[in-house]
């Protein structure tokens, strides 16, 4: 269903309004009736007082007992009653207690105690005790709802000569309050077309961002890892699309990362059934060669036994390091590193391959300017990545010549070189030297796996060194490794 959010935001709105806009109004309805009532009253009771006080001057000089007797009708009180009458809001009575009557402002009559509702004695009785006190009591003999204020007339000794009722309509009152309910109903209705309108607009805010982020999310699903959400507010759904785009990218990395090992992958198998064709394709025919009779010279079936011998060394050498890198590359491959002293490897591991390079009339002169250079790292591995570098440098260094080993520090990390001078690689090739199965095709690499320099590459970078060859075609070629100063990071 379209436009949920919109139509829950309108629902949300309108319900929050309305449960609020009734909760004040019913709390503004009480509050304003019962104080409003409050100040009529008080306001009917200081009107009262007055004219209590008024009456009682005028009664000093009238008594009661001859305005309210049969032919005291209509004289001099008479007449002052109905003239407060007219100019107050409501009708006036006097209430003599002795004889319990009550002489009415718009009546030429008398009205009888028993005539009066239930209540309506009481008050008479409480402002006959001096009290200033006021009810509802009366409105069913005024046929409309009223309150009666009664305030005590007295003579100039402080008696009570007499109790004056003020009787005053609340339908003012009941007027204002329902005009009250009708403005508070007419502004819950546009407040509710407001908050319809308001929650459009925040729900086309809040959709069509996410709206953007929905689009991109089925572009990555299908398989465009390019794609990104083009949200840019400085909120919640603002910090959603980055961490969506962060997440794409982290999985367009993740899927550039599977094609290169897939790649990869292929390359190795590939590379891996070239190497094996070739030994053992040879062991296969010397095999034949034997198992047939072809060949019954003794030292003719020697010399193939001698070259069946090295194609299976070849093997084994090329299978273990295959299965070295291999380990290698596994990040989950643990590296056991200890405070070493890099100085003391090099040194040691000289002599052992000197053996090596005087076989081929080759001279190793290490030339340390670093002087002692303590590092954190595998001494095994570290030892077994510079003896398959200087392995290499021995391999192609000419007859007579010297391996050149040097230790310095540049730029604040510890340099190690290996430097031969033999005819070098092409600067074309050099990019290509760390991969597997890549070897100079020579007689002096004829023995060669293309391993060697790939496995000294995945123990430099487990060891944070960074290996870098720069080379002279027909002059030299050196292999530097640079070592970051102090332990090796973790």
């Amino acid at each position: 269903m379209r436009y949920k959010i919109t139509i829950r935001l309108i629902v949300y709105f309108s319900a929050v309004l309305l449960l609020f806009s009734l909760s004040v109004g019913f709390l503004f309805g009480t509050q304003f009736t019962y104080h409003t009532a409050e100040i009529y009253e008080n306001e009917l009771e200081d009107q009262a007082s007055s004219i209590a006080e008024t009456l009682s001057l005028f009664l000093q000089k009238h008594p009661i007992q001859s305005e309210l007797s049969e032919g005291g009708r209509g004289k001099g009180f008479g007449f002052y009653l109905r003239f407060i009458d007219d100019i107050t809001t409501g009708q006036t009575w006097l209430v003599d207690e002795n004889a319990q009557t009550i002489e009415l402002s718009t009546a030429n009559y008398s009205l009888s105690y028993e005539k009066l509702p239930p209540g309506a004695e009481e008050l008479i009785h409480q402002v006959f005790e001096g009290k200033v006190v006021s009810s509802k009591a009366f409105s069913s003999i005024l046929n409309a709802p009223s309150i009666t204020v009664g305030a005590p007339v007295c003579d100039k000794d402080g008696n009570i000569l007499g109790a004056f009722l003020l009787h005053s309509p609340i339908k003012e009152i009941q007027d204002a309050q329902r005009h009250s309910i009708t403005i508070l109903v007419v502004c819950i209705f546009f407040a509710l077309i407001l908050a319809s309108a308001l929650s459009v607009l925040l729900a086309r805010h809040f959709i069509q961002p996410l709206k953007e982020i929905g689009q991109t999310v089925k572009l990555v699903a299908a398989g465009d890892y390019s794609a990104r959400a083009r949200v840019k507010q400085n909120d919640e759904i603002g910090d959603l699309a980055c961490n969506i785009n962060q997440l794409f990218a982290r999985l367009a990395d993740i899927e550039e990362e599977r094609k290169k090992l897939d790649k990869m992958q292929q390359d190795f198998v590939s590379n891996v059934s070239h190497e094996l064709r070739t030994p053992i394709t040879v062991l296969r025919g010397s095999l034949e060669v034997l198992l047939e009779g072809l060949v019954s010279d003794p030292d003719e079936i020697q010399e193939y036994y001698r070259q069946m011998l090295s194609d299976t060394l070849h093997l084994q050498r090329l299978v273990n390091d295959l299965l070295e890198l291999s380990r290698l590359q596994n990040s989950n491959f643990e590296i056991i590193k200890t405070e070493l002293n890099l100085t003391s490897l090099i040194t040691d591991l000289i002599p052992s391959m000197q053996r090596i390079a005087q076989k081929k009339q080759v001279q190793i002169q290490l030339e340390n300017r670093a002087g002692l250079v303590v590092f954190c790292g595998d001494y095994g591995r570290l030892r077994q990545m510079f003896i398959t570098i200087l392995d290499n440098s021995i391999k192609f260094a000419p007859p007579g010549t010297v391996v050149s080993v040097a230790m310095y520090y540049e730029d604040g990390c510890c340099i190690l070189s290996f430097t031969d001078r033999g005819s070098g690689i092409l600067p074309e090739d050099i990019p290509y030297i760390f991969r597997r199965f890549y070897k100079k095709q020579s007689q002096q690499n004829e023995n060669g796996s293309g391993l060697g320099l790939p496995i000294a590459r995945q123990i430099a970078d487990r060891h944070g060194i960074k290996i870098t060859c720069e080379s002279r075609l027909n002059e030299s070629t050196t292999f530097f490794f640079a070592f970051p100063t102090g332990p090796a990071a973790e």
